[in-house]
This record gives structure tokens, C-alpha cells and sequence, in this order.
């Protein structure tokens, strides 16, 4: 594709400036203050899409607008679906930037500024690799339609009414999404899998005031200590969730995906030096990347309770709180895992104490099956623009709107992350590869030419 290739190379700096300029736009979903800013980068979405020639809609919802925009059928050619997202996280705290978060600069070959790779300069690679072949070519293979959000940082509510109400705007045959990594600098990655996630509050209530801890000790049930027990009881010193049934449906790892785990280019001791660490734990019996990716986990978030100011007050507190959530595999259920735990804690609650289960959401696991002609796809085109042949990685974290995707279009998906793990996202100083969005442009392009040639019914 010469004329492609040429455009693309030629759009290298106006690409940068694009990006540059959707990036100055403080897009948090999360801060009312900047309703006005999402409702800017929802129309420099749309600007971007109306240049185009596409057909582009602007879906107002009671929250943040949906951008939904697609290009004209092609007869006998697939139909795919770009998701992406235009909000941002928070970029607290502002004094551990290096530069400002809004203001994009250029350092060691990387883009610094919220949103660079999650996911605004991922979401653009697809966008531009559209304009590559409508200037350079006229036309695209396949249709393409896209939907843009603004809430997939607070939970993509809209977007799920949306996919309720009106799957027929959405109908596709695959699902492309560009929200996660690859699996090191210089090697590209299809995400396989994903894990889902059960997340919980529980609040326990003991006497009806802070007491003396001398006075009362040993009397009276510690709220404190109660917590401490039974959130302990969740897993054993083996790393093994004794939630009952908790394994039921678990699908395990074939011998071949352990196999193909192995064989990766993951080193331990690197990995224990960048996140700090002298030890890595978890389930017995597996290696660090099964545990990540495809492995059930439990994990406390937050402990509060009794006093937290200087020095020492000897109180026997009268609440006691903590948060933890569940990451789960294919097949288990969160609805299952709910009555299980619920059922476990109160049998493990003691006496004076009374115990209060908040259950704030849950989103099952995921899994494309890697012998998907879309698959197949997806790796020729990464291995035409990267140079390189992309492993197959699971992600430890959980993207709720793939599961919604694929059961209510039924269609299949495709994770492909053109990011690096420590690209920073959610976290100061985020950044994204001038290289590798460059090359996630050339290999959205070729996307699309494999896609189109897989014959569908």
C-alpha cells in the first residue's frame, strides 16, 4: 500500500500536533468542574470525524456525550466497531509532574501528558489510520464505526444504556479496543483475556462508643480485631481463597498457555526491582504471570478505624471498616461469589458485633479465543507495523464495557495495546511512545486490509 505508506509518513508531525492539541484539553470526567472541558474534547472528536467525511453524531446522555461516528458499508466485508475514550483521570498530585499534566512535552522520545495513553493517544492511532486511507486511498475496505465515550473513567454507564437501548447503532462483527499494553518496549502484544472484579465495603459496629481500652479490653468484642480476623480467614498462607465454592468454575490454564507463559521474556528480578520490592508472593504452585493474569486474586484496598492521630490513645474502637475486592477469571460468577461471601462472613462474625456487607460492583472475566480469524488478523497487521510478531498476554485488570460488547453484539474483540506498563497511566507523569504511536497507526492500518479479506456469513 505505497500511497498509504506515503501519507503516513508524510502526516508524521501533523499526527503529533493533533494528539498535542486533544491532550491541552483537561477532559475529567470525575470533577464537575470540568463538564465544560469533556463537552470540548467531545467536539474536537466530532470535528475530527465531520473532516472526514464520516457520518458523526453527537449522543447527548444524562452524563457526558457519547461520540459515535461511522463510515459508509461495504458489501461482503466485515463491520468493525472502534471503542475508545476522550476522559481522563484526575491528575492528582499536581506537584509530582514534571511538566504540567495538560501542557504536552516532548521528553526521551516520549509524550508526556494526562490521557497520552490512556487512552487518548491510543484511541486517535485508529482515527488517524482512517484519514491515512480515505486521503490516500479514498475509501476503506470495511465500514468502521466508532464509539468515543466520555465516562469510561466513572464507570461507562451511559455507554451501557446505550448499548441497551440501541444495539442495532453499534452492530458489528468485531470489536476493536486500544486501552491496553504491550508486553514490553519493542514487543507488541493481543491481550487474550482479561480478569473481572468483585469489589466490597464491610463495616462492623461494636459498642456505641469509642471505650478504655484497659477498662473494657477483653470484655468487650474489638471491632478492630474482628475485622482483622475475618478478612484474614478470606485466604490462606498459601494464597488460596477459602471462600466457599470460590474455584468451582474456575477455567484453568491449558498446558500449552503456560507453556506459551513461560516462554516470555518476563524477568523476576527486574520486576521486583521496579516496583520496589525484595519478594514476590501469591498462589502457591504458580508463576508470577499466571498469578497476574489468569489466576483469581483477593486483595484488602483500605483499613480505617479507632485512632489514627499522634502518639498513643489506648481506645477499644466502636467501628471498624475496610474495602477489598475479588479478580476473577472466566466462569466465575460475581452474583455466585456474593451470596458465598456474604454467607462465610456472618458465619465468621462474633459475638457483639454487628456487620454490615456492601457490595459496590462486579464484571466476570473474559476470553477471545485465540483461534478467531480476527486473531489471526490482527497478528499479520501488528507484525506490519511494528516489525515485529506480537505475543499472546492476558491482563490482570478488568475493561467491564468488553464483556457488555461482546455478549450484547455478539462479536468478537480484539485488545490490541500499543502503551508500555509503565506508561504511567492513573499516575503522575504519564507518557506514550512517539515511536509506538506512530506504529500503532500503520498497524490499525493494515488492520483494516486483513480484516476486510476474512469472508463473513
Amino acid at each position: 500500500m505505497p500511497k498509504l505508506e506515503e501519507y503516513l509518513e508524510a502526516q508524521h508531525a501533523q499526527f503529533e500536533e493533533d494528539l498535542c492539541e486533544l491532550l491541552r484539553i483537561p477532559s475529567v470526567s470525575a470533577d464537575s468542574q470540568h463538564t465544560g472541558d469533556v463537552r470540548r474534547a467531545a467536539d474536537w472528536m466530532v470535528r475530527q470525524f465531520s473532516d472526514l467525511g464520516l457520518s458523526v453524531e453527537l449522543v447527548e446522555t444524562d452524563g457526558h456525550p457519547i461520540v459515535c461516528a461511522q463510515s459508509p458499508a461495504v458489501e461482503g466485508a466485515p463491520v468493525a466497531l472502534v471503542y475508545g475514550h476522550y476522559d481522563v483521570q484526575p491528575p492528582d498530585p499536581l506537584d509530582e509532574w514534571i511538566s504540567p499534566p495538560f501542557e504536552p512535552t516532548r521528553r526521551d522520545g516520549n509524550l508526556y501528558a494526562r490521557g497520552a495513553s490512556d487512552d487518548k493517544g491510543q484511541m486517535l492511532t485508529h482515527v488517524k489510520s482512517v484519514e491515512a486511507w480515505l486521503k490516500a486511498n479514498g475509501g476503506l475496505p470495511l465500514q468502521i464505526k466508532f464509539v468515543i465515550e466520555g465516562e469510561e473513567e466513572v464507570g461507562s454507564g451511559n455507554l451501557l444504556k446505550l448499548l441497551e437501548a440501541d444495539r442495532g447503532r453499534l452492530a458489528c462483527d468485531v470489536v476493536v479496543v486500544s486501552d491496553t499494553s504491550q508486553f514490553g518496549p519493542g514487543q507488541p502484544a493481543i491481550t487474550y483475556g482479561l480478569r473481572g472484579i468483585a469489589y466490597y465495603e464491610l463495616h462492623l459496629h461494636g459498642p456505641k462508643q469509642d471505650l478504655h481500652s484497659g477498662t473494657f479490653g477483653g470484655a468487650v468484642t474489638n471491632p478492630l480485631n474482628a475485622l482483622a480476623n475475618m478478612l484474614a480467614s478470606l485466604i490462606d498462607d498459601d494464597g488460596r481463597i477459602q471462600v466457599p465454592g470460590f474455584y468451582d468454575n474456575v477455567v484453568p490454564l491449558t498446558d500449552s498457555e503456560r507453556q506459551q507463559f513461560a516462554a516470555l521474556p518476563f524477568d523476576e528480578s527486574r520486576f521486583r526491582t521496579q516496583l520496589g520490592v525484595q519478594a514476590l508472593s501469591g498462589e502457591k504452585s504458580y508463576s508470577t504471570l499466571e498469578r497476574r493474569w489468569a489466576r483469581p486474586t483477593f486483595d484488602i484496598n483500605g483499613v480505617w478505624g479507632g485512632y489514627q492521630g499522634e502518639g498513643a490513645k489506648t481506645v477499644l474502637p466502636s467501628r471498624a471498616h475496610a474495602k477489598f475486592s475479588f479478580r476473577l477469571v472466566p466462569n466465575q460468577d460475581p452474583k455466585q461469589l456474593d451470596d458465598a461471601l456474604r454467607e462465610m462472613l456472618h458465619a465468621a462474625c462474633p459475638p457483639g458485633i454487628t456487620m454490615e456487607l456492601v457490595s459496590h460492583h462486579g464484571a466476570p472475566g473474559f476470553l477471545v479465543p485465540l483461534e478467531s480469524p480476527y486473531v489471526g488478523a490482527a497478528t499479520r497487521a501488528i507484525e506490519r507495523g511494528f516489525g515485529y510478531a506480537p505475543v499472546f498476554i492476558r491482563e490482570g485488570g478488568s475493561i467491564p464495557i468488553v464483556t457488555h460488547f461482546a455478549n450484547s453484539l455478539d462479536a468478537d474483540v480484539l485488545l490490541l495495546g500499543w502503551g508500555l506498563n509503565n506508561d504511567n497511566t492513573h499516575s503522575p507523569n504519564e507518557k506514550f511512545s512517539l515511536v509506538d504511536f506512530h506504529r500503532g497507526i500503520r498497524a490499525s492500518s493494515y488492520l483494516w486490509r486483513e480484516l476486510s479479506r476474512i469472508a463473513i456469513a
